[in-house]
C-alpha cells in the first residue's frame, strides 16, 4: 500500500479539499491520500513573493510527511514552489503538478496550451517551461484574469472562464492538449476532456499517478548529487524546527 502526501502550498482549506478529492479520484485501490496545507502562509500563490513564503510551509509538510512514513509527495501548486528544496528533504519521490502536467501533455500531444489564473503568473509558467525543457512544446499560454480563490467562491464564474479559454485554445492554438495551470482547477479536467474531445490535463491527477509509478518501481529521490540530504548545520530562530 502507498501513502501519498498531497500538499496544497496555500492556506485555503477549501482548495485543499478540492485538491484532495481530485487526487483520490485517480488513486489506485492500494493508495491512500493525505491532503494537507500549511497553517501559516499565504491564502493563494500568485507571484514570486507568494511562492517564497509558501515554500517554507511546503518544506514543513515534507518533513512531517517523511516522519509519518509517506511513500511520496505531490506539491499541488502550478508554480511548483520549493520543488528542489523539497526533494533534498524527502526520501520518497516529490512531484510538482506543473512538471507532471507538462510531461503528461507531451506523451499524448506534440503541442499543448496552458490555461491559468492571473496574467502575472504567465511569466512563472514560462520560466517553468524553460526549466523543464518544454518551451517548444507549448503552443500558447492563457489567463482567465481572475484570482486563484475565485475558483472556490461558489459563483461558477471562474469555471466558466476556464471552459471558455480552453475552447478558444482548441480552436486557435493548434494544440493537441490543454494543461490546467492551477491546482484549484483540478476537478474540471475530466468534464472538459469529454466536452472538448481532447486531453485536458490536471497536474494533481498526473502527479499522483507519477508518484505511484515511481514507488512501484522502487525509486525514491536520489541522494547522490545535488539532491542529497541538506548539509547538517544549525538553523536559528523560526527555522529551528526544520533541523
Amino acid at each position: 500500500m502507498s501513502l501519498i502526501q498531497v500538499i496544497n502550498p496555500n492556506t485555503s482549506l477549501a482548495m485543499t479539499e478540492t485538491i484532495g478529492a481530485a487526487a483520490r479520484a485517480v488513486a489506485a485501490s492500494g493508495t491512500d491520500i493525505i491532503a494537507v496545507s500549511p497553517s501559516q502562509g499565504v491564502p493563494s500563490v500568485e507571484g514570486h513573493f507568494d511562492e517564497a513564503v509558501a515554500t517554507i510551509g511546503v518544506l514543513e509538510q515534507i518533513k512531517r510527511g517523511r516522519e509519518q512514513g509517506v511513500s511520496g509527495h505531490v506539491i499541488a501548486c502550478f508554480g511548483d514552489p520549493g520543488l528542489l528544496a523539497a526533494r533534498e528533504l524527502a526520501s520518497g519521490p516529490v512531484i510538482g503538478i506543473a512538471e507532471a502536467a507538462m510531461h503528461t501533455a507531451t506523451l499524448v500531444a506534440t503541442r499543448f496550451s496552458i490555461v491559468t489564473t492571473l496574467p502575472r503568473t504567465l511569466v512563472i509558467a514560462r520560466h517553468l517551461l524553460q526549466q523543464y525543457g518544454f518551451t517548444h512544446y507549448c503552443a500558447a499560454l492563457h489567463a482567465i484574469d481572475l484570482p486563484v480563490l475565485a475558483l472556490e467562491d461558489g459563483s461558477g464564474l471562474a469555471q466558466d472562464k476556464v471552459r471558455e479559454r480552453c475552447l478558444a485554445a482548441k480552436q486557435q492554438d493548434g494544440c493537441g492538449a490543454i494543461v490546467l495551470g492551477c491546482g484549484g482547477m483540478a476537478m474540471l479536467a475530466h468534464q472538459l476532456t469529454r466536452e472538448l474531445e481532447m486531453p485536458v490535463i490536471d497536474g494533481v491527477s498526473a502527479a499522483v499517478k507519477m508518484v505511484e509509478t515511481l514507488v512501484a518501481l522502487g525509486f525514491g529521490t536520489s541522494k547522490h548529487g545535488d539532491l542529497a540530504w541538506p548539509i547538517a548545520k544549525p538553523l536559528s530562530g523560526a527555522f529551528q524546527h526544520l533541523n
